[in-house]
């Protein structure tokens, strides 16, 4: 069987060095929020291209802290809307609403999956004040376009990059985290920066919002005993943080493996009953998933598991038809649900072999 994703594989790539780093954190006694989550942060900020990073428990949380520190610096207030995906996994909504914000669901491209500018324009109200652009299974928006409207109507843009780790807009000469005012990152073991457990970030070039998350994150402490906010307990493990360094040295040559896989898929599969993804062939994706079209997905899904190629579904169920929102489950966001119906990823990581990957294509051709 052609896994879908072999975590234990893949992390036995950096076994060695995790067993060093592990030793060398019980050698510490540093647990919570030490050096290595200030080593990590640095890094992690240069990468992006960011003055900040901060390290926080994980992506929901990542984006929580965003919502909630604009509210305390000013720059939204309980009410106000946020455009965001509908096609988006429920996460990205669950942050807003937890922040006291209403979000405004608009619908994606269907190529790309990724917020359609467009939309936005048809749905502006005087109350909406942020967009969250969800980079969606690895691919940068429509960064360009985004900022022109988020410009001209006074919009924070919030990127949900939990996807997209090292993406890069080569018109704005900038990656993702480093696209609008903030980004939240997750690193969930699934990633293309996964951690051995959860674990997310916020970065950002704004020294207010950076200071305020710092807060949030830590009982909206200010000193050791000072509290100034109300905060949370939402600090990023100095052990993950020591994981998640050692494998942002490898991030950029996986990502470059996992767009070769999927030059292979795009040239490859021929396929009239299986509808490919959009992508220009830039460095704006990381292909965290490869998702496919088809129609019969069930039918495909199950004669795929059957020619021992797992799959996966990201995601069956569009959060305005899920039961926790049951004032939209009469909405109609027709692309969102065809997207939601059709999709089907394939296997592809960075430790993929060729053979398994020319499997994948005569088995997809013979459908």
């Amino acid at each position: 069987m052609i896994k879908f994703l072999d975590l234990k594989k893949i992390n036995k790539r950096y076994e060695d060095e995790f067993k060093d780093a592990f030793s060398n954190f019980l050698d510490s006694g540093q647990y919570i929020l030490g050096n290595q989550v200030l080593k990590f942060e640095e890094a992690f900020a240069s990468f992006c291209g960011t003055r900040y990073c901060v390290g926080v428990s994980n992506g929901l949380d990542a984006l929580t802290l965003i919502f909630k520190s604009y509210i305390e610096l000013g720059r939204l207030k309980h009410g106000d809307r946020v455009f965001v995906p509908a096609n988006t996994y429920i996460a990205s909504i669950l942050a807003i609403i937890d922040a006291g914000l209403e979000p405004v669901l608009v619908e994606p491209r269907l190529d790309s999956f990724n917020v359609n500018p467009l939309e936005l324009e048809k749905h502006m109200a005087d109350n909406v004040k942020a967009i969250l652009v969800v980079h969606l299974y690895g691919q940068l928006c429509e960064m360009n376009a985004l900022q022109n409207i988020a410009k001209a109507k006074d919009l924070i843009i919030i990127e949900d990059a939990a996807q997209a780790h090292g993406a890069k807009d080569l018109e704005l000469n900038k990656k993702a985290g480093n696209l609008g005012d903030a980004a939240a990152f997750s690193f969930y073991p699934t990633k293309n920066l996964g951690a051995l457990g959860d674990a997310g970030a916020v970065t950002t070039n704004d020294y207010k919002l950076a200071k305020t998350i710092r807060k949030l994150r830590n009982y909206g402490r200010e000193g050791r005993n000072t509290n100034d906010m109300l905060g949370r307990n939402n600090r990023l493990d100095e052990i993950q943080a020591t994981f998640l360094y050692i494998k942002l040295q490898y991030l950029e040559v996986e990502n470059n493996r996992r767009r070769e896989i999927a030059v292979r898929y795009l040239n490859e599969i021929k396929n009239e009953k299986i509808t490919l993804p959009y992508w220009n062939g830039s460095e704006n994706h990381v292909f965290y998933v490869f998702s496919i079209k088809t129609e019969k997905r069930k039918m495909l899904q199950d004669y795929l598991r059957k020619n021992g190629i797992e799959t996966l579904i990201f995601y069956p169920i569009a959060p305005h038809k899920q039961d926790v929102f049951k004032e939209w489950n009469n909405l109609s966001f027709p692309v969102t649900e065809q997207i939601h119906n059709e999709v089907i990823s394939i296997p592809l990581n960075a430790y993929l072999i060729e053979d398994d990957v020319t499997k994948i294509i005569e088995k997809l051709n013979k459908y």
